[in-house]
């Protein structure tokens, strides 16, 4: 038996567990203008919050446990270790997004790069560690 992907939704959803509620919705929310849709219980884990933010028909499912985990992912860049390493926003407007990004004192694990013509690229690190590849095409 195949899985049968529901027609109704044609995106993945994506969770994060998060270690600082502010400083994660201003990272996703008012840095990178995703929607922040709603907060809900978080049901499993011992409790705690998750911050449901939209991005087209995607969700980012940032989850703050009331006792944060220990163990992080391993830092570093995408070639630095096994297993989900990044994700893609498609955007169009990247040279204004890195210059607001950088004001804002977050880092960059790899400035703006053109991968093919017409097609550029930055990934930025979120206040967890996480990688976010911002994408402009065309």
């Amino acid at each position: 038996m195949t899985i049968q992907i529901d027609p109704e939704k044609q995106s993945i959803d994506l969770g994060i567990v998060i270690r600082d509620s502010e400083a994660s919705l201003a990272f996703y929310r008012d840095i990178l203008g995703l929607e922040h849709v709603m907060d809900m219980p978080m049901p499993i884990g011992g409790g705690g919050v998750m911050h449901r933010m939209k991005s087209g028909s995607a969700t980012l499912k940032l989850v703050r446990f009331d006792t944060p985990p220990t163990v992080s992912n391993a830092p570093g860049p995408i070639p630095g270790s096994i297993g989900l390493r990044y994700f893609t926003i498609w955007i169009s407007n990247l040279d204004e997004a890195m210059a607001q990004i950088e004001a804002a004192g977050y880092a960059v694990s790899t400035p703006i790069v053109t991968v093919r013509p017409g097609v550029r690229v930055a990934i930025v690190v979120d206040p967890d560690g996480n990688l976010v590849e911002l994408l402009q095409n065309g």
